[in-house]
């Protein structure tokens, strides 16, 4: 079952995550003082999302100079856990995430190939940067694990539209 397109220029529709090792939740696509992007991984059982979640890591305080950041994947809070204990992530990891709310943000959906992999579906990855009034502004998802968003290229073109204004493209 394919999801469909996201609606850029529109509000995600507030959506909830659990952060690993803590009772607090995050809330993305609700109203906000800030912009944010959320980025979605695949889960423990990638090396490719450890990698690109380790040069997140190694620019994040860029990021979160210009906007909130939130990582999530549909993994369990011990996967979640254990990715941050062995990577030693500094930012918030988020777990949980539903396969309804993976559909919601047209995210391509998985069957494990094996138990060995990993147990139940799992969003592959995607990220989405969100205005301040938790509408989308820019989206980029694949089907799997090698195409990443470059992150330096990301950030730049994101600060380019927040000071810019840019309006929402891709809605003709």
């Amino acid at each position: 079952m394919m999801s469909s397109k996201p609606n850029v220029g529109q509000p995600v529709g507030p959506m909830q995550f659990h952060i690993a090792g803590s009772q607090d939740l995050r809330t993305i696509g609700a109203p906000s003082d800030k912009w944010s992007m959320l980025f979605v991984y695949r889960g423990r059982h990638c090396p490719r999302c450890k990698r690109f979640l380790n040069k997140l890591n190694a620019v994040l305080a860029d990021w979160t100079a210009v906007m909130g950041v939130t990582v999530v994947s549909a993994d369990t809070e011990e996967k979640a856990l254990a990715d941050k204990a062995e990577f030693g992530w500094d930012f918030d990891l988020c777990y949980g995430m539903t396969e309804a709310q993976m559909r919601a943000l047209g995210l391509y959906v998985s069957d494990p190939l094996s138990e060995a992999e990993t147990t139940t579906r799992f969003a592959e990855p995607g990220a989405f940067g969100m205005r301040p009034d938790g509408s989308l502004m820019l989206v980029d998802i694949s089907n799997g694990p090698a195409a990443r968003p470059d992150l330096e290229e990301l950030l730049d073109g994101m600060i380019f539209n927040i000071k810019n204004d840019r309006p929402v493209r891709g809605t003709a």
